[in-house]
């Protein structure tokens, strides 16, 4: 019976690392996305730039992608 509970834990806890490690993945795709199509449309991007990207949100790197289609310039991207 405890020799159940416990292989029940193990495996939700399993499930959950799982699905961190999938939303982590996620959140680095994005970001690599956005950095790439912020330097194909406004070449080298500085580096205050590429942090404040590295540590936003999933909802602000979306936000953000889309504006970087229709962007003039770099700083039309972050305006708030």
């Amino acid at each position: 019976m405890l020799a159940d509970t416990v292989e029940k834990w193990a495996h939700a806890y399993e499930l959950k690392g799982k699905a961190e490690g999938k939303a982590e993945g996620a959140h680095e795709g994005e970001v690599l996305l956005l950095q790439k199509l912020l330097t194909k449309r406004f070449g080298t991007i500085p580096v205050h730039i590429t942090a404040q990207v590295s540590t936003a949100s999933l909802e602000e790197i979306e936000r953000w992608f889309d504006r970087a289609i229709d962007a003039i310039q770099l700083s039309d991207v972050f305006e708030k």
